[in-house]
């Protein structure tokens, strides 16, 4: 609901990603039959291993930290990325990934590690997993912009093929 489709439950969601709590709680109840309170979207922040959601600074508002299939803007700053970044798939996307580059497909950015373990859980989710290495140093080189998102996800539009190594 925070990352795709806010309006299945009727959520007002600004531009940044922002919601009211007060209304996620109701919203959920009320067209999805989801019974959440405070405390649990709060336990939900503080134990969720990949981080995904945020509170403003009153805990008043929640929003996704990255991969969203909607626009939004998380008013990210853009960053110099470790020179060796990391993305998980699968052998049967490998052909048309070194053909074509990473695209952003139903979210907003390519979502890029830091870490090979992470690559590789990620690559798992959708069958045998293939960690692809990506030169971010040379694409900052080459003018292309990175951000970090506040769980540690890097993002950048597209990843050209020539970036690409296995």
């Amino acid at each position: 609901m925070l990352r795709h489709a806010p309006e299945t439950i009727y959520l007002d969601m600004d531009e940044n990603g922002w919601i009211e709590v007060d209304q996620l709680i109701n919203n959920a109840k009320k067209y999805s039959n989801l019974y959440l309170t405070f405390e649990i979207i709060e336990n939900i922040i503080n134990t969720n291993d990949k981080q995904r959601f945020t509170f403003n600074s009153t805990k008043r508002k929640i929003r996704a930290n990255q991969g969203h299939s909607i626009s939004i803007d998380l008013q990210l700053e853009s960053r110099v990325p470790p020179d060796i970044l990391f993305h998980g798939t699968t052998k049967r996307f490998l052909d048309s990934i070194l053909e074509k580059g990473l695209k952003s497909m139903s979210h907003q950015h390519v979502h890029l590690s830091e870490n090979e373990k992470t690559a590789i859980n990620v690559g798992k989710r959708r069958g045998q997993p293939v960690v692809l290495i990506i030169d971010g140093k040379k694409m900052y080189e080459k003018g292309y912009e990175f951000f970090l998102s506040k769980n540690k996800v890097w993002l950048v539009n597209h990843v050209p093929p020539e970036f690409i190594d296995i």
